[in-house]
């Protein structure tokens, strides 16, 4: 009986190996018919039934197998999954038993790793990380995900050297190419633009070579060939839009139902309000959220949570609605009559399983919560807004300069220039509809205010969130905090104001958007 158990087993383990994950269902489902108490069924089953996107199933067949017999492998995968489906707070828990008895081989210690990043611990994540690529040095994701979690930690030089021994192994791999050229602002001396360029020769077209094509932009502005850098971009860009089913309509439309149902929820019920009071820093990406949070999480009084989807999940979950995308015009009418108490303390509760430690205060920076700050407001009475604003042209250029996450459909617009500013406008609407309706919860903060009068603006910022004054504030660079954006580099450095108006030395390419802007009313000057 049991060599039959075990051939299956190894028959179920072979066929996962390979990526087949139907006869990896079919014997695991033999397994579990006829050895209901062999937690390996349970667990392969489990895997199965995840990686056919059926999360519930998948949930289930993995916890019965911990149950049975909690191995690190099987906490280690029960944890992503719950990751996959947002419920952090049993991801955490699920990890702490985990460190109990690690697993022992290189997948689980990298799932490990993936677990604590998505709960945003990246000094509990690099030692999985590391013992993944000590088991498996030949792995290059492994080896990736270790370089990006040292990079997170401010260890540039080591997460340099993880990326030149990836290279050394695999020296087409375009993610590798990006993250080192973003690690640090190249010279004309030390760069990688040569290696990039023929790296971009003999890629196919796709996401690999626009990864290899923002690098290489990247770089080429760093060492002073600006138009060259634009001129690389534009071509990036411009290859991938064509790839995309992406209509401006489809974002228009979504802010259409915010606007539409602000009355609706103005008038919200609000149930038993928290008294907590969070900091949430909005707007456009790449116009100093970033920044702000750091400065603000440099006070000793406040924390910085990264960029949470706690409110997006929040307003979804309350909705009801089963649509795929979690902002779509159906979610957010049925939001709005949802009570507003429930919301707040839905929001806290996700946000607390990503805090690291009991300071009072805690900011939330993701930059898309500006389409959520009617939701916020009314949810979360004592909680304070920050809004950046930039140049609307600078904000243009800045988003078509930085590659978001590729699978994201949120940053479709970001890859043609007319379709940011269309969406630049649209976001300077809304604004101006929540500094009507909440003008003392609001505080709109300049970039280029910020680095012309770093003190003063820091003093504002302060003043609005209820915090004393911090001359730790002012020193927001030495802040040895993990960093896990596009401006991990640029934040670990004093103010500086390269990038204020940047768009000026590119004013014959941007033109239509000058042109678009002037036609909509808003001033670029």
């Amino acid at each position: 009986m049991m060599a039959r158990c075990s051939a299956r087993v190894s028959a179920a383990r072979s066929a996962l190996s390979r990526g087949d994950l139907q006869s990896t269902h079919r014997f695991a489902a033999t397994l579990v018919a006829d050895y209901p108490e062999e937690p390996e069924g349970h667990f392969l089953l489990g895997i199965a039934e995840s990686g056919a996107g059926r999360f519930k199933a998948g949930i289930e067949h993995v916890g019965r197998a911990v149950a049975i017999a909690p191995r690190g492998e099987y906490q280690a995968q029960l944890a992503k999954l719950f990751t996959l489906v947002r419920r952090e707070g049993d991801a955490a828990d699920t990890m702490r038993a985990a460190e109990r008895t690690p697993p022992s081989d290189a997948l689980s210690r990298d799932t490990m790793g993936c677990v604590y990043a998505r709960l945003g611990d990246h000094a509990a994540a690099l030692p999985h990380f590391e013992e993944a690529v000590r088991l498996v040095p030949q792995s290059a994701e492994y080896r990736y995900n270790l370089a990006t979690t040292l990079n997170f930690l401010g260890r540039v030089d080591d997460a340099e050297e993880a990326l030149e021994a990836l290279l050394a192994l695999f020296p087409g791999d375009a993610r590798a190419h990006h993250l080192l050229a973003s690690l640090r602002k190249q010279t004309p001396d030390r760069n990688h633009t040569q290696r990039l360029a023929a790296a971009i020769g003999k890629a196919a077209p796709g996401n690999a070579k626009l990864l290899l094509g923002y690098a290489l932009a990247k770089e080429l502005e760093d060492i002073g060939e600006a138009d060259a850098a634009l001129d690389r971009l534009c071509t990036a860009n411009a290859e991938h839009r064509r790839s995309l089913p992406y209509s401006f309509a489809r974002d228009a439309a979504a802010f259409d139902a915010i606007e539409q149902s602000w009355p609706a929820l103005a008038n919200a019920p609000v149930a038993k309000p928290s008294a907590e009071a969070p900091i949430f820093i909005i707007g456009m990406p790449r116009t100093g959220t970033t920044l702000v949070d750091r400065i603000l999480s440099s006070h000793p009084d406040v924390e910085s949570a990264g960029e949470l989807q706690a409110m997006p999940l929040a307003v979804k979950m309350a909705s009801g609605t089963r649509s795929r995308t979690v902002l779509d015009p159906e979610t957010i009418a049925a939001a709005a009559a949802c009570d507003m108490g429930d919301i707040g303390r839905a929001y806290l509760a996700r946000a607390q399983h990503l805090r690291r430690n009991a300071k009072p205060r805690f900011t939330d920076k993701f930059p898309g919560n500006f389409q959520y700050a009617g939701f916020i407001a009314k949810a979360l009475p004592a909680a304070r807004i920050v809004c950046l604003r930039r140049s609307p042209m600078d904000t243009v250029l800045s988003n078509f300069r930085n590659l978001f996450a590729v699978s994201s459909r949120y940053y479709d617009y970001s890859y043609d220039l007319l379709d940011i500013a269309a969406y630049y406008v649209r976001f300077d609407r809304l604004m101006a509809t929540w500094r009507e309706a909440f003008p003392e919860r609001l505080l709109e903060v300049r970039y280029e205010d910020l680095v012309a009068d770093q003190e003063g603006q820091t003093r504002r910022l302060l003043a609005h969130c209820g915090l004393g004054w911090s001359d730790d504030c002012l020193q927001f660079h030495t802040n040895s905090a993990p960093v896990s954006t596009p401006s991990a580099s640029q934040v670990r450095r004093p103010i500086y104001a390269d990038s204020v108006a940047r768009w000026k030395r590119h004013a014959a390419v941007l033109e239509p958007v000058r042109a678009f802007f002037e036609q909509a009313g808003i001033p670029v000057e």
